[in-house]
């Protein structure tokens, strides 16, 4: 009978370290991810300035689009933590968004071999951000999913495992969702 528990509690006990183990991995596996967006956001804040000066020259009338991508920029650059960097990118996504739509008055603009070759990076550096994002959605998925059920929502809640908060542009989401206003 005492062997038949001590057998018992050894099991439990591994099934929790085991539980535990996985939750830190699930945890790692999200920074890590999220550490990947990072490096790409930091090479689209690299790139910012060469575009802002890129465009000067020619959008003379459209300062209030230049300010608010440095104004973006600024804030991203500023942002400390997950949540705060996730919402600084979706402020600096819809200044870009805003530019692209500025650029479109300009043709002169659009056939400067400096602009399109920054454009070309910039548009690479979003490819690879919205894998990275997926990833990270992935990631933050399988940690949730692992706090929220049982029985390794016992050791999450615990070891102080939370949900955590998935990667979402809902700023830039709603703009890109929303009926273009066309003026003839």
């Amino acid at each position: 009978m005492f062997y038949a528990l001590l057998i018992i509690i050894v099991i439990l006990a591994l099934l929790a370290v085991s539980l535990y183990n996985r939750l830190v991995k699930l945890r790692n596996n999200r920074e890590n991810a999220f550490a990947d967006i990072d490096v790409q956001l930091k090479q689209r804040l690299d790139l910012i300035p060469q575009l802002v000066e890129a465009v000067k020259a020619y959008m003379k009338h459209e300062s209030t689009v230049l300010t608010d991508i440095t104004n973006a920029r600024a804030s991203a650059m500023e942002a400390r933590g997950i949540d705060e960097k996730i919402a600084a990118d979706g402020k600096l996504s819809s200044a870009l968004q805003g530019l692209k739509v500025a650029v479109e008055a300009y043709p002169d603009l659009k056939a400067s071999t400096n602009f399109i070759q920054l454009q070309e990076e910039i548009s690479d550096i979003e490819n690879k951000l919205a894998a990275a994002r997926r990833f990270f959605n992935s990631a933050t998925r399988e940690l949730n999913n692992a706090v929220e059920t049982f029985p390794s929502n016992l050791i999450a809640g615990m070891f102080g495992f939370k949900r955590e908060s998935m990667y979402d542009l809902a700023e830039a989401r709603a703009q890109a969702e929303e009926t273009p206003k066309l003026n003839f």
